[in-house]
């Protein structure tokens, strides 16, 4: 099995959507380029 981490974008932050509503969302980054390199450290070979 191939696990692949999810980053969902909403201007400019890294959020969770829920119930995949885009205005209910909570915020989890400012930086989405430093949350995508903890996913690299922690051997993602592949985001979503």
């Amino acid at each position: 099995m191939i696990i692949i981490p999810a980053i969902d974008l909403k201007d400019g932050q890294c959020v969770r959507l829920r119930r995949g509503l885009m205005d209910d969302t909570t915020v989890f980054s400012d930086n989405p380029a430093e949350m995508a390199a903890q996913w690299v450290e922690q051997g993602a070979k592949r985001l979503h």
